[in-house]
């Protein structure tokens, strides 16, 4: 069974390879660590470094040495982190570990959030019903966007060949928590920040207009939608099935469900683009949670295209994430990988007993591994805990 734990580079540094391999397989009971290749900006608190109890990494760049005969002719490239630079390659140092018979090797790699990128690059993010730009979110139908995300996992597969490359962020994104410092006085609800997250750029026209979609219309319905919620003095749900009935909550608004139900076309084309891309011997899988739709997700499209996905079933309770992998197996095929991830964060988890309750719903209901979320962001001791979920799995595994 793949179990993995996601891992900072700063960490393996702190760390070092061989004490932190041995951790992980050790104390913690897991094969794989999932280390991050590419990553965005955030202020973290690090337990376990022994000096960087605050840490926060460059925004938007990657971790390991990009191949320059691939990027010379591309309009967007990536920025290889200084971190590198000054402390090391450790994809390619748990690479080198992984032949001397360490841990097997996934690449955590971010593909479309970059907000550094987005700056660089106005034209090729997603933007709003008002013209708006998320400067966070590379849009998936830009062509110079899909061809930074394909040509990053063509180089991490081809150049390193991790035993997997875990796709985070290969889709559009929602409008809530995505930046840093969000202000919302508004309050908005579920509907109102989907509604923000549809992409009406340039790139998305284009590709709309010649599949035929009628996204004109759905812009003006939905830029009506967003100015009503601005005008009214407390939140107030408008369709009242949302987000249950998915894409059908908008039935009633033709333009707008049409456009809603070809908007997954740019993220399933990119997928299948990228697994071209990959070297076949390193498996291709989706990072994404239960409402991966929100985000032009098609799970079956997924199923069909890549080798699977780790299912992120943050904050619920055990009962709620064998729903969740039952309903995602359904909709993956029964040949695709099927993984969870986990947090490790109190108080969603407060004892190793919840830990390990989520770990077996999951399994009873399908799920071929699990991903725990993350070794340098919680205390040693929950490593314990990973230890005793894993233990509970030993005939499977």
């Amino acid at each position: 069974m793949h179990l993995s734990m996601w891992t900072y580079p700063w960490d393996v540094q702190d760390q070092g390879v061989e004490a932190i391999s041995a951790e992980l397989s050790g104390r913690a009971g897991v094969n794989t660590i999932s280390i991050a290749a590419s990553y965005h900006a955030g202020r973290f608190l690090q337990p376990r470094s022994p000096t960087q109890k605050a840490y926060f990494p460059e925004d938007g760049t990657v971790y390991f040495r990009p191949d320059e005969t691939l990027w010379q002719d591309k309009t967007i490239r990536p920025l290889m982190a200084q971190n590198v630079t000054e402390r090391g390659d450790m994809l390619d140092a748990l690479i080198r570990a992984r032949r001397e018979g360490g841990l097997n090797v996934s690449a955590w790699t971010v593909c479309l959030h970059n907000t550094r990128l987005g700056m660089l690059h106005p034209g090729h993010v997603t933007r709003n019903a008002f013209g708006n730009p998320n400067y966070y979110n590379l849009c998936p139908s830009s062509p110079a966007a899909r061809d930074y995300a394909i040509t990053l996992v063509r180089d991490i597969s081809g150049n390193y060949r991790p035993d997997m490359l875990e796709l985070e962020s290969p889709n559009f994104l929602g409008f809530a928590h995505e930046y840093h410092h969000e202000k919302d006085g508004v309050g908005l609800n579920a509907e109102d920040d989907f509604l923000l997250s549809l992409c009406f750029c340039a790139h998305c026209t284009a590709r709309a207009e010649q599949a035929g979609v009628p996204i004109e219309g759905a812009r003006r319905s939905v830029a009506g939608f967003i100015a009503e919620a601005c005008e009214r003095v407390l939140p107030e749900k408008q369709f009242a099935d949302f987000p249950e009935a998915g894409i059908d909550a908008f039935r009633h608004h033709e333009d707008l469900h049409a456009f809603l139900a070809w908007r997954s076309e740019p993220v399933t084309s990119l997928l299948g683009e990228i697994k071209a891309a990959a070297r076949p011997s390193t498996r291709i899988v989706l990072l994404d949670g239960p409402n991966g739709w929100r985000g032009g997700v098609d799970l079956a499209a997924v199923g069909r295209l890549l080798d699977g996905m780790v299912l992120c079933c943050y904050n619920m309770q055990p009962e709620a994430i064998g729903a969740a992998i039952r309903d995602a197996r359904i909709m993956l095929g029964a040949e695709a990988f099927l993984g969870l991830g986990l947090r490790l964060f109190y108080p969603e988890v407060d004892g190793p007993d919840i830990l390990a309750a989520r770990v077996k719903f999951a399994v009873e209901a399908g799920a071929e591994g699990v991903n725990f979320y993350n070794y340098g962001l919680v205390p040693a001791g929950r490593l314990d805990w990973v230890r005793a979920a894993v233990e509970t799995l030993a005939p499977a595994h």
